[in-house]
């Protein structure tokens, strides 16, 4: 039976993050055809992009770096010519960054002093390894998990007009003719498209983060709590095993510690204040009731020190923080959320917080005995934590926090060679087919914080370039015929939306997604009203500081409030576009 191609491309880029968006870009400066699909609705794609601390990896010296990275892998091998290609790309990411965004970098390592930056544990993250020192992070702008490398990156994109986007469009199939993958189906307005493509497809739709079914299989957790996009729900995976392609690093996932147990779908938040949190008169159980880590000790993406290595902790299904009065008013001044009030279990006796929480009071009760007598005897024999850092747990009054292993993304998927070609279990690469970004990731084991990123951006231009080559007596693209479009919009704001009197239109690009519209009304000296007209930020903790913020600043008659817990980008966005209405006042 035949088969009816819909629509025609030279590349189809499945997945909008910072690996599509790359291959996506490089592919169509060849003055290739190409079509960029995402699952996410507009506005809320970028992948874990979108989420994560917008630190790119690079290093100063090939050979230190390749040792630092065989290092980070062990006891695992992999292909040279792999390692070779991502150290390169390491090598070369200033030069990379100053061509192809136009922007000088910032060292994260010269800068960390002054910024009183997060980031000094992890640059880098495993100094005892050799190589290490020569291991350093970029980022676009000063500050972290603002956005800007993936705005960068949707910029480029965008303004190609031989781009083409659909959105809310999740890839089905790989479709497969004479030996090579021809094209891709593709859920597009709920209909199901078949669309060719001339010279290849890139699979660029990231992990299985949000698919309990492969956490399981693969992971051997019940689920995890996802802290970057909604939307990896592993369809590139299974897409792949459809064409035969061989699988590697289906057990190696990031992470960021420990989370609120949130439910199953919804992102959790990232709790900088892990080490305060558990400080104190503080301890972690497991299912059984009993401590198993080092609850203050600073982890590394989620990876805990194990017997000469460091992994993230054995699966537990419901681990809670468990604490005393003392720790609870001491929690109170580190302005945890809503949420933190709203899932506290709290009991008058250890023995009753066990019932509540489904623990062994007996069990539960013992653990909290041992704690306290370490504490006495100058000495935690069980993970040899900090002796400071505890505090016995004792009064009238105990707590359970419900918690959850974080998940920041899985590496899991095809194996991919140096060209970026996706290869099947014989090491031959799949005809037409390419991947980049944590699809088949090359980091599998031990993580340094920026290497996702930089292999995004290393080894999205690689298959951007190789799926856009003419194949098969296809024509050779001309590169003058590619044209961009004017980033900017033409016409005021005040064209594009009403106003009355006294009423100002403010625009902001400082949000997680697309630009944030707001219409400020201002009048005797006082700011009556603030209304967001357009917003693409993110529907759980970016909704919060939309009903929120603008309350404050009414309230306050001031744009300088307390931002939202977990959504500090969006409230900060909506504070920057009515200080951009209120200097359009006339004085």
């Amino acid at each position: 039976m035949s088969l009816t191609w819909n629509k025609t491309y030279d590349v189809v880029v499945l997945g909008f993050g910072a690996a599509g968006a790359t291959a996506a870009r490089f592919a169509a400066d060849t003055g290739a055809k190409v079509l960029l699909v995402d699952s996410a609705p507009e506005g809320h794609e970028g992948g874990n992009t979108r989420y994560c601390g917008q630190i790119i990896g690079f290093a100063t010296d090939k050979a230190k770096m390749k040792q630092y990275y065989h290092q980070l892998q062990k006891p695992l091998d992999l292909d040279e010519s792999m390692i070779d290609t991502y150290v390169d790309g390491f090598i070369n990411m200033k030069q990379y960054i100053e061509k192809y965004f136009d922007v000088e970098p910032i060292s994260v390592k010269s800068v960390m002093n002054s910024w009183g930056s997060m980031l000094k544990s992890m640059i880098p993250e495993y100094p005892e390894y050799k190589g290490a020192e020569s291991y350093d992070t970029f980022v676009l702008t000063k500050g972290f998990f603002n956005g800007s490398l993936w705005k960068q990156l949707r910029k480029e994109v965008l303004k190609r007009k031989n781009i083409t986007v659909w959105y809310q469009s999740p890839a089905k199939h790989l479709i497969t003719q004479d030996s090579k993958i021809a094209g891709v189906q593709i859920d597009h307005n709920h209909v199901i498209t078949n669309i060719k493509a001339n010279n290849g497809v890139v699979l660029a739709t990231g992990g299985f983060e949000n698919n309990q079914k492969m956490i399981q299989d693969y992971l051997g957790r019940d689920w995890l709590v996802p802290q970057g996009s909604i939307y990896n729900k592993g369809d590139g995976i299974s897409m792949a095993e459809e064409v035969g392609a061989d699988m590697w690093h289906m057990h190696n996932f990031e992470s960021l510690g420990l989370t609120y147990r949130m439910p199953v779908g919804q992102r959790g938040p990232i709790l900088f204040a892990w080490t305060a949190m558990a400080n104190g008169s503080a301890l972690v159980i497991g299912d059984d009731g009993t401590r198993y880590f080092n609850e203050t000790e600073s982890h590394r993406h989620g990876h805990n020190y194990f017997h000469g290595t460091w992994m993230i902790p054995q699966p537990t299904t419901k681990p809670y923080l468990i604490f005393d009065k003392a720790q609870y008013q001491k929690l109170e001044g580190l302005k945890l959320g809503d949420q933190f009030e709203q899932m506290l279990i709290s009991a008058d006796s250890i023995e009753a917080l066990a019932i509540k929480i489904d623990a062994n009071p007996k069990v539960l009760t013992q653990t909290i005995q041992d704690f306290n007598e370490q504490i006495k005897l100058g000495k935690d024999y069980q993970f040899n934590r900090d002796i400071n850092t505890m505090k016995p747990l004792e009064g009238e009054k105990y707590y359970a926090l419900p918690l959850k292993q974080s998940m920041l993304n899985t590496q899991g998927g095809p194996r991919r060679n140096a060209n970026a070609q996706v290869l099947d279990p014989s090491g031959e690469p799949i005809n037409h087919l390419y991947s980049a970004g944590e699809l088949g990731g090359i980091s599998a084991n031990e993580y340094q914080g920026g290497n996702n990123i930089a292999e995004c951006l290393i080894f999205g231009k690689i298959a951007g370039e190789n799926a856009a080559m003419p194949k098969d007596g296809n024509p050779v693209y001309d590169k003058a015929e590619v044209l961009t479009s004017a980033s900017v919009k033409e016409g005021s704001a005040e064209d594009e939306y009403k106003v009355g009197k006294n009423q100002y239109i403010g625009r902001s690009d400082l949000g997680m997604g697309d630009e944030l519209v707001v219409r400020v009304t201002y009048e005797n000296h006082k700011i009556s009203n603030v209304e967001v007209l357009k917003d693409s930020e993110s529907s759980d903790y970016g909704k919060k500081a939309l009903e929120q913020i603008p309350t404050r600043i009414v309230q306050a008659n001031d744009t300088k409030v307390d931002a939202v817990t977990g959504a500090s980008m969006t409230s900060r966005a909506i504070e920057d576009a009515v200080q951009n209405a209120l200097k359009k006042v006339k004085k």
